[in-house]
């Protein structure tokens, strides 16, 4: 069983996905960080000055006016986090476009696979009925 699983982990399907996950999350941190610090304060600025990543509704509980969104959970209030939730679909969003995008050049690097030549046509049915039909008058 150790062999075969150290001939699984050897197979370069295995490693290009480590190296893949290795990249991508290293790339999601970029992405987070894009998010939080270039484009949510674009957003909050447009809705006039409000941190858009401690934007919430309490649902029920009681939190301090004014608090932000980690005091708010802290206080044991139900709360809507709709402002991280959105943060999360931009997340999403650019991580999807970045992926479509290397999908997209891997796609146009890769070779064009070239179409089998077509196999030679057989006889026609009126070529083996023609066959017969000489056959026949021997």
């Amino acid at each position: 069983m150790l062999k075969e699983f150290k001939t699984f982990i050897a197979k370069g399907n295995v490693m290009d996905l480590a190296v893949g996950i290795i990249i991508g999350a290293a790339f999601t941190a970029i992405v987070g960080s894009l998010v939080s610090d270039l484009i949510n304060p674009i957003i909050g600025l447009i809705l006039g000055g409000v941190d858009f990543t401690n934007m919430y509704v309490v649902l029920s509980g009681t939190v301090p006016a004014g608090a932000g969104l980690q005091v708010a959970r802290d206080s044991g209030a139900a709360i809507f986090a709709y402002g991280s939730f959105i943060t999360a679909v931009i997340n999403f969003l650019i991580i999807a476009f970045v992926v479509f995008m290397l999908v997209k050049a891997m796609n146009r690097l890769m070779p064009k696979p070239v179409p089998a030549p077509a196999a030679p046509a057989g006889p026609t049915e009126v070529d083996l009925l023609k066959d017969i039909l000489v056959e026949l008058k021997k």
